[in-house]
């Protein structure tokens, strides 16, 4: 791999005008994330309208605060922070408790991180998740969300389900079609131009189609601190999923971290992971209490550093303050929020097909190279995870309320499959 020469360095302060610029190309890449996985969230908790926006505004608060701790005192390195898709999918196979235990479990969960982290205990438990299982878990992701996916595409129901469905396969071609021939910022904001651009064209090819209606009037500071009322209640197998979610998502915030430090070669590298995971436990403390999905430190960073050659943590400052504008600026949010949920459903094939790749890349590139038993041992989670994700409403409802959390996440069970096959049935001599 050749070495970057980087225009600005880590602790290096770009010209205002440049670091600006640079903030509102990382604030581009940012927001349609937390749009497009917190669409998702607040179609499955809220039906008023005033409530799903409240929702956005937090989770672009928690991002804002996230970022700005993380670059100035934890991991102090240029990596961007949004929701964790992981942590949605325990909150969509949730659905049958109520929301403070879900938000519960996401305190408990972000102080499982900090604790493991803080102790040192994170190193022992991170050797069970070897590459192999890494590359299931990121594979298990995209899989287990395609029930969602799949709701969000056929959500309009004034339009005919051919329709929809003919429109996200060439919106999602046509995203791929962009992905290989754009280059530079136009490449790394891919997804915002075609969630706007996506969105004008549905529009006009469907005047029919009538999405919610965000006409309320908006107050920035009592809208955001209306329902701030926090319960504490725990359900143990709502925990339990939880934290195996968490469980994926510190062995995501590792990777992440890593791979900008291979990529920059700071010093203190081992501090900087410990920082950065109890930050990242700190933000999903926060997160719960305000009953929002937590933040993780994102993969897509390298990528981005890469192209621009700029490698100063300090251009996210800029985004992390545009960022806690927008959670005060809730009437904006209302106008962004106002996506069709087919074009969020095809954003979110893109990215999870970017989240298959980055499993399958891990996967192939494990010492030793891919063997039949590696791909049993992928093939089983996989193909459980699926079974039960698709498991028709009846069947999950006869299991003991008490069990559906884990018997009915296909995520859960496709984590615990595979860390049995790594580690106990195909475990092998170190």
């Amino acid at each position: 791999m050749n070495k970057i020469n980087f225009k600005y360095g880590l602790d290096d302060v770009p010209p205002l005008i440049e670091l600006l610029l640079l903030g509102l190309q990382w604030l581009a890449i940012v927001i349609p994330i937390i749009i497009i996985i917190g669409k998702v969230i607040v179609g499955l908790h809220f039906s008023d309208p005033l409530d799903q926006v409240v929702y956005l505004q937090k989770m672009f608060f928690v991002s804002a605060v996230s970022l700005l701790a993380q670059v100035l005192w934890g991991h102090r390195l240029p990596l961007i922070i949004g929701p964790a898709t992981v942590l949605l999918v325990g909150i969509a196979a949730s659905q049958g408790g109520n929301t403070n235990t879900i938000y519960s479990s996401i305190v408990m969960g972000g102080i499982l991180l900090l604790v493991l982290s803080a102790t040192g205990l994170f190193a022992k438990i991170k050797r069970f998740f070897t590459p192999q299982v890494v590359a299931t878990i990121l594979i298990l992701i995209a899989l287990t969300l395609t029930p969602m996916i799949l709701n969000l595409i056929f959500a309009a129901q004034q339009i005919a389900p051919l329709q929809n469905l003919c429109f996200v396969l060439t919106l999602v071609l046509g995203m791929f079609m962009a992905n290989q021939h754009l280059t530079g910022l136009w490449k790394t904001t891919l997804i915002i131009w075609a969630m706007i651009i996506g969105s004008v064209i549905y529009l006009l090819l469907f005047p029919q189609y009538t999405g919610i209606s965000y006409n309320q009037h908006f107050n920035s500071i009592s809208s955001f601190f209306r329902p701030l009322s926090f319960d504490f209640s725990l359900d143990p197998s709502v925990l339990i999923s939880f934290l195996i979610c968490f469980l994926a998502l510190s062995i995501n915030d590792l990777g992440s971290i890593q791979s900008i430090g291979e990529l920059i070669k700071p010093e203190n590298m081992e501090k900087r992971i410990t920082r950065g995971i109890s930050f990242t436990g700190l933000g999903n403390i926060l997160s719960g209490l305000l009953g929002v999905v937590g933040p993780v430190n994102f993969s897509l960073s390298p990528g981005v550093i890469a192209s621009t050659a700029v490698a100063s943590r300090f251009t996210l400052i800029p985004t992390a303050l545009g960022l806690l504008l927008l959670s005060f600026l809730p009437s904006t949010i209302a106008f962004i929020g106002s996506i069709p949920p087919v074009v969020v459903g095809g954003a979110l094939i893109y990215i999870m097909c970017s989240q298959i790749s980055s499993g399958l890349l891990v996967a192939f590139n494990t010492t030793g190279g891919f063997k039949f038993e590696n791909g049993l041992i992928m093939g089983l989670p996989l193909m459980l995870s699926i079974i039960i994700s698709f498991l028709p409403p009846n069947i999950v409802n006869s299991f003991p309320v008490s069990l559906r959390p884990i018997m009915g996440n296909g995520f859960v069970i496709g984590v615990l499959a595979v860390l049995i096959l790594e580690n106990v049935i195909y475990r092998r001599k170190k």
